[in-house]
């Protein structure tokens, strides 16, 4: 098949309104989860490490350091869970994966300089 096949085919599943954030940012993931018969969201904060794949196989991965131990999750860009991701900083990066802050420990595990440059998103 041809991509602008496919392209047409993944545009019902896309998401209406496209996620606006970068490799390096500081965010807050808010996703919903089911437990039984109930539905809550939760929320996943910290620094987007990484962004793969485009169309409705894109996904990013968000790390974040929890009482000592560095977590990874991996978000699905087009999944009907995650509800929004806000962004509290953004980050100036000159990579497009952040794996390197794997082998950080401490406050240089979470530490990516500030972007000054884009305007800082509203304070909620």
């Amino acid at each position: 098949m041809n991509q602008a096949l496919l392209d047409k085919i993944e545009a019902a599943y896309r998401r209406k309104s496209a996620l606006k954030f970068n490799v390096g940012d500081t965010v807050h993931v808010h996703t919903r989860v089911r437990e039984g018969d109930k539905e809550r969201t939760q929320v996943f904060n910290g620094i987007v490490i990484g962004r793969r794949g485009h169309g409705v196989n894109a996904t990013f991965t968000v790390r974040r350091i929890s009482y000592g131990q560095g977590v990874e999750r991996i978000f699905p860009c087009d999944s009907p869970f995650v509800e929004r991701v806000e962004v509290e900083r953004r980050g100036r990066v000159r990579r497009g994966k952040l794996t390197y802050l794997r082998q950080r420990t401490g406050r240089a595990a979470v530490t990516v300089r500030e972007d000054k440059s884009v305007p800082a998103p509203a304070a909620k």
